[in-house]
């Protein structure tokens, strides 16, 4: 099983991956953002492409060895399409979006201080859909903590 955790910068992707691996067994959690520190020195746009690709070989290496995957990233409709395309062997797979209010994912939350670059970056996935895009299971956690929005997800596996 493959489950993608999209959404804005702090809407509680890498928290819930985190509670997911740890009550879905033989779970791996795959930070897609960290395969970014190979590769700092690329633009953004340059990168995103190459995290992809890196981030469909992780995946279908744990999953031939019969792992299950986490994956939280923010998720454009581009990003999900490439990953479909290169992931049509693998069944099960589920794509999520974290979808707080903005004025809670712009605030700071548990020991995150968010700085102004990272609200720039959280109005602007606002303003393109990230939170809430056509092909994943919406799900406002505005007011649930972490481990209600996991519990939410599980319910919808």
């Amino acid at each position: 099983m493959i489950i993608f955790i999209s959404g804005s910068i702090n809407s509680g992707k890498s928290t819930i991956a985190k509670i997911l691996a740890e009550k879905i067994k033989n779970s791996a959690v795959i930070e897609a953002d960290s395969l970014r520190e190979f590769i700092n020195f690329m633009p953004l746009k340059e990168a995103i492409p190459l995290n992809l690709e890196n981030t469909v070989s992780l995946i279908k290496n744990f999953n031939a060895r019969g792992l299950n995957c986490i994956i939280p990233y923010p998720l454009s409709q581009n990003n999900h399409d490439f990953l479909i395309n290169n992931l049509n062997d693998i069944k099960d797979v589920y794509f999520f979006a974290l979808n707080p209010s903005k004025s809670v994912a712009l605030s700071n939350r548990g020991n995150r201080e968010l700085n102004e670059q990272e609200k720039e970056r959280i109005e602007y996935h606002y303003s393109i859909g990230i939170n809430a895009p056509d092909f994943a299971q919406i799900i406002d956690n505005s007011d649930l903590n972490p481990e209600e929005t996991a519990l939410a997800i599980i319910d919808l596996l």
